[in-house]
């Protein structure tokens, strides 16, 4: 028989996936189950349920450190938030999966890889793509996307079946969460204009529940890559998991978020990401330190095109090969130290230094050690303004207070604003 390695959750969808796969495609099932950081997850379980629902083999792979180093870091880097506000936790993750599943499938000799995404959703896309460039041989089979069966269906055909699963019947939302964030989504969540209920929220504090008192935290980076918390070296695996308890006691990385979806939808989504909204901004403000006003503001749009290409997965592109260029680029003098008060959901900047900080206190300052050379002004503004004053002398001669106020105005443009010369 034909093999398939499935990526396996242990949830619903892909443990009735084992058994409808084997059944409508006569293939024999290889589970893979990726440990992103999803900690609410028992991997021994998890591993022993796919081999008791049919699995021939059922494989764990620990790839947190490489999450870190190769994904998280690099997207930090570019400053990358979907629309401005999703740190990309899921879709982050999405191509190490794909990367692992195309590993496995060689390992053991599989022709085909599998997931559980859906139809509607951006996961399947980033997956496909994923594969189909890794190994474009490999075929791609997507259960969920393929039966249509309802969450009812599937149950009673895991009931029939034989199919031992987790306690799904009560579930309300749909969850995924990594290393990085946490999305939920589903239930009534659905209707935007339901307030998210506090049963949705894990990681971080309700707002009655959060302390009175701010704490400070010190982050210090090298090269736009946090390497300690408040004075502590240490890997990004417990540098993200310290700070992801810390923020979150202080009611850090709530996002309610209505975002368009690669697929052409809009969905509302809930994510809890304490330690990314934290590093983002901390690693923002050092930027402001740090990077000339020309590259701050270029790379402002770099991260919104990085960010879109993450989202839409896209990451094994060559266009990413060259953003991820200018970025490591870009961040070779982001080096200093960030310190942050955490206080009742906010993240407040309380200090930013750094030994290459393009922050010059002798310009700066209004005192006695001003060393700005004010004369230099005069010139400046004189040569700054030439083309609007030789514009004003060539067309604007000649009008009224009223008509050069009214030329801020939207009715500007109107023919009725133009002198009866200027209409001829």
């Amino acid at each position: 028989m034909q093999k398939v390695v499935l990526a396996y959750s242990g949830g619903l969808d892909t443990s009735v996936a084992i058994k409808w796969i084997k059944e409508k495609y006569d293939m024999e099932v290889v589970t893979l189950t990726v440990d992103v950081g999803a900690n609410d997850r028992d991997l021994e379980s998890i591993r022993k349920r796919a081999l008791e629902i049919g699995a021939v083999n059922a494989l764990v792979r620990d790839v947190k450190e490489e999450f870190v180093k190769y994904f998280i870091w690099p997207a930090l880097q570019a400053g990358a938030l979907y629309e401005g506000e999703y740190p990309l936790a899921t879709a982050l993750a999405r191509p190490l999966i794909a990367w692992n599943l195309v590993q496995v499938a060689r390992e053991e000799g599989a022709t085909a890889v599998a997931h559980g995404c859906t139809g509607k959703g951006n996961d399947q896309v980033r997956f496909d793509i994923s594969v189909n460039v890794l190994a474009p041989d490999l075929k791609i089979i997507a259960p969920v996307r393929e039966w249509r069966m309802t969450r009812d269906e599937e149950i009673e055909y895991a009931a029939q079946n034989n199919i031992p699963l987790l306690s799904v019947s009560q579930k309300r939302y749909s969850v995924d969460q990594n290393l990085w964030g946490r999305s939920v989504e589903a239930g009534p969540l659905e209707d935007p204009r339901n307030e998210p209920l506090e049963e949705v929220y894990e990681w971080t504090a309700s707002p009655d529940k959060q302390p009175d008192i701010a704490e400070y935290v010190e982050i210090q980076f090298e090269r736009g890559i946090p390497i300690a918390l408040n004075g502590e070296r240490m890997d990004g695996v417990t540098l993200i998991t310290k700070l992801h308890e810390i923020a979150g006691r202080h009611g850090i990385g709530r996002i309610d978020h209505i975002e368009n979806r690669l697929v052409g939808i809009k969905s509302r989504e809930i994510y809890e990401a304490p330690a990314a909204i934290v590093l983002h901004r901390a690693h923002r403000w050092l930027e402001d330190l740090t990077l000339t006003k020309d590259s701050a503001r270029f790379k402002t749009r770099v991260a919104a095109e990085y960010g879109d290409l993450v989202y839409n997965g896209l990451w094994f592109s060559p266009l990413h090969q060259d953003l991820a260029a200018y970025v490591a680029s870009s961040q070779r003098y982001v080096s200093g130290t960030v310190t942050v008060k955490l206080f009742k959901g906010n993240v407040i900047k309380a200090s930013c230094d750094s030994p290459k900080s393009l922050y010059n206190f002798a310009l700066a300052t209004y005192d006695k050690g001003d060393q700005f050379k004010h004369e230099a002004s005069v010139g400046f503004i004189n040569i700054f303004g030439l083309s609007l004053r030789n514009q004003s002398q060539i067309q604007l001669a000649g009008r009224t207070q009223g008509e050069m106020l009214s030329l801020a105005s939207p009715d500007a443009v109107s023919p009725d604003t133009h002198s009866e010369e200027e209409k001829k």
